[in-house]
């Protein structure tokens, strides 16, 4: 699909209806941070967020075919005593971009925040993820220079 002028660019709250379209964004999203393809697995990941309520997802459609999402979990801070949505993923397919996709799900996720309540949206992404940053930068987030983070694996 190549970029049109014309085409029609939407973002909505995903449902589980969406299943069906979101699975094999999130497997190439999956894909991407080289894990393997597993479209059942992506397909009962999101389910189990959506019915459950764990996460709220956005998915952005260009002429009525999903093409990108972004999926939000919630948490807090203790220290503002006030909910933070974590993003915690962000894709958008290679037919749907350079469209001003990803901006507009960066935007659904910004609106949703604040009718929220939230203090903050946080995320993170590869150090070689060079496009993400540049897109996250040019729409206002910051990058945290004080704080660093640790991770202890489990698997």
């Amino acid at each position: 699909m190549p970029p049109s002028a014309a085409a029609s660019l939407v973002v909505r709250r995903a449902t589980v209806a969406d299943l069906e379209a979101l699975a094999p964004l999130f497997d190439a999203y999956r894909r991407f941070y080289d894990r393997p393809g597993d479209l059942e697995l992506a397909r009962e990941f999101l389910e189990a967020r959506l019915t459950r309520g764990e996460s709220v997802v956005f998915v952005v459609l260009v002429d009525d075919v999903a093409v990108g999402f972004t999926q939000l979990y919630p948490s807090f801070s203790s220290v503002s005593a006030r909910p933070i949505l974590v993003l915690n993923d962000l894709f958008v397919s290679e037919a749907g971009r350079r469209r001003g996709a990803a901006r507009r799900l960066l935007d659904a996720a910004i609106a949703h925040a604040r009718s929220e309540g939230a203090v903050r949206l946080a995320l993170s992404t590869a150090r070689s993820n060079l496009a993400a940053q540049k897109l996250y930068e040019s729409t206002g987030w910051k990058r945290d220079d004080e704080f660093l983070t640790y991770e202890f694996e489990l698997e």
